[in-house]
């Protein structure tokens, strides 16, 4: 079963593109953000459609988290699953310990940080976290610093976010 995401940290995509994201000067940067989300989940056989699209927050030209509402190829593939997108590897977080879009990008940022020291140490990379990017110190010191500067100019304003 599911866990049911925090709905009171989201907004449904369309509605939030009407009021905000159509208006705003990084409208096409927006949009493409959900684009890609949207096309990276669709892009697995495990997920049959689309039944809601929610925006967590976007940081356009660094990091979106959306929300989406699917219908798997079966009951045992999550309803609800998170998708970080931007200037990084895209990469699906399940809700289960992520309740919340400050939660997801944590949990994502994570399971990055696992792939880099995975790298570091010459580990494979097999078993952690899927990113299409080849696996070399250049690609995991770039990936480093960009989740630097999400930690320390993004996720450090939802401390309380991530007490969830």
């Amino acid at each position: 079963m599911t866990m049911q995401p925090d709905m009171s940290k989201v907004f449904e995509w369309n509605t939030y593109f009407e009021r905000s994201g159509s208006r705003d000067d990084d409208a096409v940067r927006i949009a493409a953000l959900h684009q890609e989300a949207k096309g990276f989940l669709t892009s697995f056989k495990w997920c049959v459609a689309v039944e809601e699209e929610y925006v967590g927050f976007i940081f356009p030209g660094i990091v979106g988290v959306f929300l989406f509402k699917i219908q798997g190829i079966s009951e045992a593939i999550d309803e609800w699953v998170w998708i970080v997108v931007g200037d990084l590897p895209p990469a699906y977080i399940t809700c289960e310990e992520s309740p919340n879009p400050a939660t997801a990008l944590d949990s994502y940022m994570g399971a990055m940080r696992e792939w880099i020291e995975a790298i570091d140490r010459g580990d494979s990379v097999d078993g952690l976290i899927p990113v299409n990017a080849p696996a070399t110190r250049e690609t995991a010191k770039q990936l480093a610093a960009r989740l630097k500067f999400i930690d320390e100019n993004i996720l450090s304003g939802y401390d309380e976010d991530l007490k969830a």
